[in-house]
């Protein structure tokens, strides 16, 4: 078992899971997020004062699976959310012991 977790724009949220649904992911865990790279944040004005945006928000999509769908899942997700602009975003690819379920106890593939 796998785990992949994509940090990215908020905005592009929506596509992702669309994407991914098409390919036969449908759990995933996701998380709104606020992050500092290279993007280094912005500058926003509220009433002509300028002030520092250095977190910027992003959401985090978790998702454990078999190793035979990440390939996939990481070429669709680069396909899905690059724009080619710093703050893409990136991809994070673990490799999970074990899963339990909780409500029943099975454990490993049998529990995703």
């Amino acid at each position: 078992m796998v785990k992949v977790e994509i940090i990215t724009r908020s905005n592009k949220f929506e596509d992702l899971k669309e994407a991914l649904s098409d390919i036969g992911i449908t759990g995933m865990t996701i998380t709104q997020v606020l992050g500092y790279g290279n993007q280094k944040g912005s500058t926003e004005y509220y009433r002509g004062v300028p002030y520092e945006i250095n977190l910027m928000p992003k959401v985090k999509i978790e998702i454990v699976t078999d190793e035979d769908l990440v390939d996939t899942i990481v070429k669709t997700s680069r396909r899905v959310l690059s724009t080619g602009k710093v703050g893409d975003g990136k991809i994070f690819v673990y490799d999970i012991m074990n899963a339990i379920r909780i409500r029943t106890g099975e454990e490993g593939k049998d529990a995703l």
